[in-house]
């Protein structure tokens, strides 16, 4: 009798250790949760910084670049794309670091020829398509006009989005869709000028079409990227958001590089720097951080396709769209008013409701989540039960 209530009193002991053991790894979970979401939405506030940033200060500096003196779209173009070399050291890095951990995760990652068929030049030539359509555009319109018609990106990346990636649309996305469209054509409605000075009608008709087309274009570029990480790419490292930039900026740079040179633009370059209003040095530098910046803005761009998706990331760059009015008032003097002053808030109420659908989503998602979970430790708890009962 006494053998018996003492391993009724083991098996008791080792009961309690194993309770106390799963409710250990239990907490340990839900920190590491907790811990991976926190990093998450601080991965996601640093792209949207960046992409803000780089978007705002690379339009400044391009409306600068023709404001004083420069005439060239092709440069203008390349000033867009030609800035990935600054990214190969931080590339460098990573491809060290996750060499390792790639391996582990896809043992039979797609060959190199198969992504650079599929995913880096087709959307190289799309990046490179879209840029110098936008070039074009921005060389022959005002620019709020072409802050309007960017402003179509959104429309056309949620159309190409529906096809290729399944896209769904709810109240607070279509509300923020609607909002961020309104707040870039107030801007269009504040604008008192017509063409600029020494554009024809024919000039100014095919500015307007190229910057349609290239909102398309980049439309199409931003779903395409999704679709390449959700079918081919699939890898969750930032060394993959690096390979997307650095060679379709490649492929894109070498395109426009050759348009560049078969046009004979490039002759020309050397009388514009020295007629530069600002000086040798001042065009120089505006060209070197239009591509740094530029690029800056393609890390935060790539990034948050690739955490959330194309139609969230176009959604902030539309965000950025009233800013570069407002610091056009300090950069160049422009004019301040209500338009603007409107313009901005109803972008940012527009990304507020977006932000707001992406909040309900992931609370959702951690309610499904403890659900399963709970069912989970109901069944196991059933089974010890069932177990013992037999015993």
């Amino acid at each position: 009798m006494a053998e018996v209530q003492l391993e009724l009193e083991i098996t008791d002991q080792e009961a309690n250790k194993e309770n106390s053991t799963e409710q250990t790894n239990g907490i340990n979970h839900m920190r590491g949760s907790r811990s991976k979401n926190y990093r998450w939405w601080l991965r996601i506030v640093l792209y949207t910084i960046f992409l803000l940033c780089g978007q705002s200060v690379a339009t400044i500096l391009g409306r600068l670049y023709f404001d004083k003196g420069g005439s060239s779209k092709w440069l203008a173009t390349l000033a867009q794309l030609g800035g990935f070399p600054i990214l190969i050291p931080c590339y460098s890095i990573f491809l060290r670091k996750s060499s390792i951990a790639n391996n582990i995760i896809d043992s039979n990652p797609p060959s190199f020829l198969k992504l650079l068929t599929l995913v880096y030049v087709p959307l190289g030539l799309l990046v490179a398509g879209s840029s110098f359509l936008y070039s074009v555009g921005l060389q022959y319109l005002p620019v709020s006009t072409v802050t309007l018609i960017t402003a179509s990106q959104l429309a056309f990346n949620a159309l190409f989005s529906y096809f290729l990636n399944s896209q769904k649309f709810t109240p607070c996305i279509i509300n923020s869709l609607v909002l961020l469209i309104i707040s870039s054509v107030l801007l269009v409605a504040n604008n008192h000028t017509e063409k600029p000075a020494g554009v024809s009608k024919g000039q100014y008709a095919a500015g307007f079409i190229c910057t349609i087309g290239g909102a398309a274009v980049y439309g199409l570029a931003l779903a395409s990227q999704q679709l390449a990480f959700r079918k081919l790419l699939k890898r969750e490292t930032f060394k993959v958001i690096l390979d997307v930039i650095v060679f379709q900026s490649l492929v894109a740079s070498c395109t426009i590089a050759v348009g560049l040179f078969a046009s004979g633009d490039w002759k020309g370059l050397k009388r514009e720097m020295e007629g530069y209003a600002l000086g040798k040095i001042s065009y120089v530098m505006t060209v070197v951080w239009t591509a740094i910046s530029w690029q800056v803005f393609a890390i935060g761009t790539v990034g948050l396709i690739f955490e959330v998706s194309s139609l969230y990331s176009i959604a902030i760059g539309t965000v950025g769209l009233p800013i570069v009015p407002v610091l056009a008032v300090f950069v160049f003097h422009d004019k301040m008013d209500g338009i603007k002053g409107m313009s901005l808030v109803l972008a940012i109420w527009g990304f507020i409701s977006y932000v707001y659908q992406h909040y309900l989503d992931h609370q959702k998602s951690k309610i499904e989540n403890r659900i399963a979970t709970e069912i989970s430790e109901d069944c196991t708890l059933g089974e010890v039960i069932h177990s013992d009962n037999r015993a």
